[in-house]
């Protein structure tokens, strides 16, 4: 039975055929989660990002793409996300045990430029019964008009079949330095547009207090923003005032209390959750299945 929360989150998508409110459903209503508009995603498509070494030596199991699968099922999750070929790996498996997210776009560390070339299609997505298809966008580079282009095209096409659309919204590149990609008015800026091309659920990093666009100073003096959840609040504020789900990524491992604290935060903030890839595969497996277990709680209100 649908809860109230999740109705009322469903009732935001006024222009979404059926098919793509059932997987917006079926993500918001899968695992430990699932009725309280809350979700934790595992995300892993950091092999293509940083290599297979970086991403898995740590823990040698990760190299196995049942691994992740298994970890999102017994972790009791909302959705897994990951490239074409590590779904394609445990697709017939897993079938139908956990609401999957195909990531179309991929990049590598060794590119200069802030891009991404497409690897999958929503004929895959389709074919391996995911719930979503998820695209990086960089705002800020010189590059991202084009991917626009590309994802209203996916975003489309993916609708025109009831699949939903994940948007990563990772400023960086052109004019913009490295100290503002975590700024609070280029993140609220990059989750703004996630939100206006289209994204059903859009993933951002967790911004600081630093503003850096000499024009955004004036709107945001004046206000305290040094907690970390009036920062998430604001976010959340410019994806239509919170009518669009919106959830933050993990970003590289840390303690396990900055984790803990970071999803208090996003909690008390009004975010959707957490998008946490390497702060779990990283971890043993039964490390990694009690951290879910307390970020459960969290989310819940009960820690």
């Amino acid at each position: 039975m649908t809860t109230k929360v999740v109705q009322k989150i469903l009732s935001n998508y006024e222009s979404d055929n059926p098919g793509v409110k059932a997987n917006l459903y079926r993500m918001l209503n899968q695992g430990k989660l699932g009725g309280t508009g809350k979700m934790i995603i595992l995300p892993v498509d950091q092999g293509f990002e940083h290599g297979p070494a970086r991403s898995f030596s740590v823990n040698p199991d990760a190299y196995d793409p049942h691994y992740h699968y298994q970890l999102a099922i017994d972790a009791g999750l909302s959705a897994y996300a990951a490239p074409l070929g590590m779904l394609e790996a445990g697709a017939d498996k897993f079938a139908g045990q956990i609401p999957t997210i195909l990531k179309v776009n991929s990049s590598n560390s060794w590119g200069t430029a802030a891009n991404q070339a497409l690897t999958g299609g929503v004929d895959d997505a389709l074919r391996l019964g995911c719930s979503a298809i998820g695209f990086t966008i960089y705002p800020g580079s010189d590059d991202v008009f084009e991917m626009i282009e590309e994802i209203k095209e996916l975003r489309n096409e993916a609708a025109s079949v009831g699949i939903a659309t994940v948007i990563w919204s990772y400023p960086r590149g052109g004019k913009l330095p490295k100290s503002g990609e975590l700024a609070l008015d280029v993140g609220a800026y990059a989750a703004h547009i996630a939100a206006l091309i289209g994204a059903h659920i859009i993933k951002v990093k967790l911004p600081s207090n630093h503003i850096e666009q000499a024009e955004a100073k004036p709107c945001y003096e004046g206000t305290d923003w040094s907690a970390q959840s009036d920062r998430v609040k604001h976010v959340v504020q410019s994806c239509f005032n919170g009518r669009r789900i919106v959830i933050f990524s993990g970003g590289a491992t840390k303690g396990a209390d900055a984790v803990y604290q970071d999803a208090r935060d996003i909690r008390d903030g009004g975010g959707n959750g957490s998008i946490i890839g390497r702060n779990t595969f990283q971890r043993p497996r039964d490390e990694a299945l009690a951290m879910l277990g307390k970020l459960v709680n969290i989310y819940k209100g009960k820690e």
